[in-house]
């Protein structure tokens, strides 16, 4: 099983980008899936997630301008970045819970991450 992130780059403040994030492989079942984000010196922190039914949640300090939802037929999560600030400036990681193919237990995967840098 693997995440393919992509999506990510360099853009204005007040700009927009859009994040995507594929799982492939021997999948059985993907629970919640969710971004999170890395700014250099610091710790990784929670953006937002989204269970397979669709319930979501996310930081306050994004909670107005990004957007989580995914296409579970195509086991992707997507994170639509509105009004983009410097603080923003971070590795994005995607991460999901996969049930393998044959299998009942859950293991968490990550993505490899994805630069998004925000100019002022």
């Amino acid at each position: 099983v693997q995440l393919v992130e992509s999506g990510g780059g360099l853009v204005q403040a007040g700009g927009s980008l859009r994040l995507s994030c594929a799982a492939s492989g021997t999948i059985g079942r993907v629970n919640a899936m969710g971004w999170y984000r890395q700014a250099l010196g610091k710790q990784r922190e929670l953006v937002a997630t989204i269970t397979s039914r669709g319930s979501t949640n996310s930081a306050a300090s994004v909670k107005d301008r990004f957007t989580i939802s995914r296409d579970n037929a195509k086991n992707t999560v997507y994170l639509q970045m509105n009004s983009l600030i410097p603080e923003d400036t971070a590795v994005y990681y995607c991460n999901a819970g996969i049930v393998v193919r044959y299998d009942w237990r859950e293991s968490q995967y990550w993505g490899q991450g994805t630069q998004v840098t925000v100019s002022s």
